[in-house]
């Protein structure tokens, strides 16, 4: 989107780079280096070849534009900030770039991830195992909601990589369960959502338990002021890898709008789309807790199937329910935002927009899912009179026309 961003937009790259600059130039000489050298294949990027094996078994096949700019610089140990949304591959672009670099025959701890919510947390820990399958490598997720002594009795049996949440790792280093003298890769993940979650405090009291010569990567979508000091008191000369959000994966993704007039008229759409549905895997979004509640009551008093997932539900619960859903065993799942980053369910090929998101970024974070990596998906927006508005927003913010949904939306799947 080269030119004027639309107003109302929050991201300007021009003036994000002169407020970068002013933020950052420290002593006078500007703090970052970009980074520009892309890489078409993995083949090309110099990978050890057990790693290369584990990529291509993921099912990669070409790199996306973030692993094309980001795994090499990370490879070479070098300080980045990768600015880039979910769903363009950045989980392994730092997995690739720390698997790159351990020393296997030294079970100890050697890299640490942070993320901002168990589900995001399991899924990087599951990433990093397939990538590294034939690396041998052990990863451990740290997470709230599971057993402190079961954490411990894993760590002590020795790990090369520990991703998880901000406050169960802190308490497994203050144990000392969890020993730092080893570590030498530290990766922050949805960096932005990290801080406006209030783990400030504590990615800071962890920084000054790692050792001293570390290197630091910073993912995140936004780069808010809070991010930014991050990087200046923590990282040294880093290289800034930018993703605009024109290269990002809505491309694949056929985007649709219904036009049903009153939010009491949704119900009634969403279960005339059930068959459809229900041929294939689909989440459906709403922006409340209790609305998934009352719409997934809704649905079953229709006789129709559904999950439903939200952040009030416990650990364990969670759990079960998107292993039912990533088996195929549950077909159409209703959820929040709070859970949108940490589905990554390969065959979800429809997103339904219940509810618009309330904020223009949590469309790509919601639909930016179904199409990843190349595959093709749906989405589907429910638009009431009074969501019209946020939908020109999402149309001028990722430069997109979104047009009504056609009759033969079954075809299309």
């Amino acid at each position: 989107m080269a030119g004027a961003a639309p107003e109302g937009s929050q991201f300007d790259a021009r003036q994000f780079d002169t407020k970068m600059n002013e933020l950052l130039s420290a002593d006078g000489q500007d703090f970052f280096t970009s980074y520009d050298e892309v890489y078409d294949s993995f083949d090309a990027m110099g990978l050890q070849e057990n790693l290369l094996r584990g990529i291509y078994a993921y099912g990669f096949e070409k790199p996306s534009a973030i692993q094309q700019r980001g795994i090499v610089p990370f490879c070479k140990g070098l300080d980045v900030i990768q600015q880039a949304q979910s769903g363009t591959g950045k989980t392994a672009t730092f997995c690739s770039g720390i698997l790159q670099q351990l020393a296997y025959e030294l079970l100890e701890c050697q890299a640490l991830v942070l993320a901002p919510t168990r589900e995001l947390a399991q899924q990087i820990e599951k990433v990093m195992r397939a990538l590294g399958d034939y690396l041998g490598v052990k990863v451990h997720a740290c997470v709230g909601g599971t057993s402190v002594r079961e954490d411990q009795r894993i760590l002590s049996s020795g790990v090369h990589v520990v991703v998880g949440t901000p406050g169960r790792v802190f308490d497994m280093l203050r144990r000392q369960s969890l020993r730092p003298d080893h570590i030498k890769m530290f990766v922050l993940d949805e960096a932005d959502e990290m801080l406006s979650r209030g783990f400030k405090d504590q990615i800071y009291d962890i920084f000054q338990l790692l050792p001293p010569k570390i290197q630091v990567g910073v993912f995140s979508a936004t780069m808010p002021p809070e991010a930014l000091e991050i990087t200046r008191k923590f990282m040294n000369k880093p290289v800034r890898i930018l993703v605009k959000r024109d290269e990002l994966t809505l491309e694949g993704i056929k985007q649709f709008y219904v036009n049903v007039d009153k939010e009491e008229w949704k119900l009634e759409t969403l279960c005339d789309l059930y068959e459809t549905l229900a041929i294939t895997q689909s989440v459906i979004f709403v922006n409340t807790r209790r609305k998934v509640d009352w719409l997934t009551d809704k649905m079953r008093s229709r006789d129709h199937t559904v999950s439903a997932t939200h952040g009030d539900m416990d650990q364990n619960t969670r759990d079960i329910i998107m292993r039912e859903f990533r088996s195929g065993s549950s077909r159409v799942l209703i959820t929040t935002d709070l859970l949108a980053r940490g589905i990554d369910v390969q065959q979800v090929s429809l997103v339904i927009n219940f509810d618009l998101p309330t904020q223009p970024e949590n469309y790509l974070h919601r639909i930016g899912r179904s199409g990843r990596f190349g595959r093709k998906g749906v989405a589907i927006n429910f638009v009431t009179k009074d969501d019209e508005r946020m939908l020109s927003d999402i149309q001028r913010f990722y430069n997109v026309v979104i047009e009504e949904l056609p009759a033969n939306v079954a075809d299309l799947l």
